[in-house]
Order: structure tokens, then sequence, then C-alpha cells
């Protein structure tokens, strides 16, 4: 039995990044998510290189409000950089929440998963 909640997000990252890689074509959408604020980057893991990042730090609003624009504020950003596919990894949090209104709101801005 695991005996903290971030032991048990750990083992679900490693066991979960076994399978998810990132690509300059179709980088990795990884999501961080602290107790005040959310972040999201596009992630190139063959170069080992963020492309894009963003996070809901000066954002108004409640916390799930937050992630949805930046999810649809990473959209633009990659739209505008030519990417519209991505793999999304959740880092080995729940897709429940943030994290969920974070996916919905790339979605939104026009990127598939």
């Amino acid at each position: 039995m695991i005996a903290k909640k971030s032991q048990r997000r750990f083992k679900i990252k490693k066991r979960v990044r076994k399978h998810i890689i990132g690509t300059a074509d179709v980088p990795r959408l990884s999501v961080f998510r602290s107790n005040k604020d959310i972040y999201a980057q596009l992630i190139d893991d063959s170069k080992g290189v963020t492309l894009l990042a963003t996070s809901s730090k000066g954002l108004k609003g409640s916390k799930t409000e937050q992630a949805s624009k930046v999810g649809k504020d990473l959209a633009d950003k990659a739209k505008a950089n030519g990417i519209e596919q991505v793999v999304f990894d959740r880092n080995g949090y729940l897709y429940h929440g943030r994290v969920q209104n974070l996916a919905e709101g790339a979605r939104e801005g026009g990127l598939k998963f």
C-alpha cells in the first residue's frame, strides 16, 4: 500500500511516461498542478526541450476557470507555432477538476489529443 498521495502520483507518472513520448511534430502536453496555480507546457522529449509554456499566474476567477483559460491560451500559442496535435500527459493526476478543465480548454482552442 502506498502511504502518501505524492508517492501514488509518482508511481502513476512513471507507469504512464513509459508509453507517452513527445516529438517535435506531436509534442507532449504536460500538466503541473500546485495548490494555487496550474501550469502547462509542450515538450519535445526527443531533444529534451520545452516548446511552449503557460500558467495561471495573474489570472482572475476560480481555479477551474483559470485552468480553462490556461488551456485555451496554450492552444492559441500552439496554433501560432504550427502545432495542432499533442499527446496529453496528466502527470499522475486524476483526470478530474482542474486537469480536466485544462484539457477541455485546449480542445476548445483547437488542439487535438
